[in-house]
């Protein structure tokens, strides 16, 4: 089979506040044969979705190419359609009419764009709906005509930005299946898909192979093949034992982006996981009592990737679990947190933080250098930004202040917009 899409030696650099040249995406190598349903996986913030978007020729890479059919791509992909997570309907158009946008640099006559968008309308199974506009239309229905304007334009490769994670679970699953049937059954002229998920699950169920991305900066640490018959049990060995085995690579300390370090001027993003959440996951686990499969726990707690791998790396970051070959098992004093009073698993918390998380300490060597113990929040705020960007610095240092507050590490003025530090014994 000839390879439609080859990504060579891609990097990708976004200037942040203070920092230069942030490193994103960093030599990534891999190519689409035609017939190929591709998945790529990683940690939320991993690049996936800049990733997808250098290969359509929407974002420009820093470095490396991409190329279809041979051909180095220059400004936007001839070969392939997206389909956004957003849905990116015009509210005043008709679904005929949205559909028809993917026609619009087509040199075809109007009648003949009509046609083809009804036909395409008839596929996707929105028949009858060709006139109403969006705002008549369910979530899911409102996806299918993402779909339908996506494939009208009759792209070599279909790219999909987690085209299914704004939708309830029973709608996602009937478009999951509705898609998979129309590429197997070759109702639809695509060569190949590309699909980017958090969700393991799905990319298991959907794919032939899956990337695995790091985070910080995102690289390929395994490219997996998905060698299940189709239709594919979702309770069968094979399947369970696949999703296990990646969610083994994505926890994987290698793979993450944070972790007991020496403190240094690059700043790693914290899981945006509360307290509260903390705790009745390790409630949870010390009910179990047992060493327990992530994705079996995952199932069993209703919880999405999104959700549920924040909460684990929060538990592991801290010394409370322990996560090797995708199972995980409370630490002693992961148990220990679990069984003590509320006041207890403050004292514990803070113990945590300041063994575990370089940054706490280095905030009250600093607060314990003013003769007031206080330090407007800017200041570090501004620490943060020159690795993470101003954006996420606001949202880390929030979340500094309230695990600092459970712990009674420090406290915040709010009217001063001043951080101020707790005693500490």
């Amino acid at each position: 089979m000839k390879a439609l899409i080859e990504v060579k030696g891609i990097y990708k650099n976004f200037d942040l506040k203070g920092h230069e040249n942030t490193t994103v995406l960093e030599d990534i190598n891999f190519e689409v044969k035609e017939g190929e349903f591709l998945a790529i996986l990683g940690p939320s913030g991993s690049g996936k979705s800049t990733l997808l978007r250098i290969i359509a020729g929407l974002v420009p890479a820093s470095q490396g190419t991409v190329t279809y059919l041979g051909n180095s791509i220059q400004g936007v992909n001839p070969g392939v359609a997206m389909v956004f997570q957003s849905f990116a309907l015009f509210p005043w158009l008709t679904v005929l009419e949205n559909v028809m946008l993917g026609l619009e640099v087509k040199k075809m006559a109007e009648a003949e764009k009509r046609d083809k968008a009804l036909k395409v309308i008839d596929i996707i199974g929105l028949d009858g709906f060709e006139n109403a506009y969006p705002k008549e239309l369910s979530g899911g229905m409102r996806q299918r005509v993402g779909i339908g304007r996506a494939l009208v334009s009759d792209p070599d490769v279909l790219l999909m930005d987690e085209p299914f994670s704004a939708l309830d679970v029973l709608t996602a699953e009937n478009l999951r299946r509705d898609l998979l049937e129309l590429w197997l059954d070759r109702k639809i002229p695509t060569k190949s898909i590309i699909l980017v998920t958090h969700g393991i699950e799905e990319a298991v169920y959907m794919a032939d192979r899956a990337v695995i991305l790091s985070t910080g900066p995102a690289k390929i640490v395994e490219d997996i093949i998905v060698d299940i018959p189709r239709w594919r049990d979702k309770k069968a060995s094979e399947f369970t034992v696949l999703v296990d085995r990646i969610y083994s690579l994505m926890t994987r300390k290698e793979l993450r982006s944070h972790g007991p370090t020496v403190y240094s001027r690059k700043i790693t993003a914290l899981p945006h996981v509360s307290a509260g959440a903390l705790t009745g996951f390790l409630e949870l686990l010390e009910d179990l009592n047992e060493r327990t499969d992530l994705y079996k726990l995952a199932d069993r707690f209703v919880m999405d990737i999104e959700d549920f791998f924040p909460i684990v790396e929060l538990a592991s970051l801290l010394g409370y679990a322990r996560v090797t070959e995708g199972d995980i098992e409370l630490t002693p004093e992961g148990i220990q947190f679990a069984k003590a009073t509320v006041l207890e698993r403050k004292e514990l918390f803070k113990d945590q933080l300041l063994k575990n998380i370089p940054f706490f300490t280095h905030m009250i060597n600093i607060l314990e250098t003013k003769s007031n113990r206080h330090m407007n929040i800017e200041f570090f705020e501004d620490l943060i930004a020159r690795t993470l960007g101003e954006e996420e610095a606001q949202t880390q240092i929030q979340l500094i202040i309230s695990w600092g507050r459970y712990a009674e590490i420090i406290g915040y003025d709010k009217e001063k917009k001043q951080i101020y530090l707790e005693s500490i014994n």
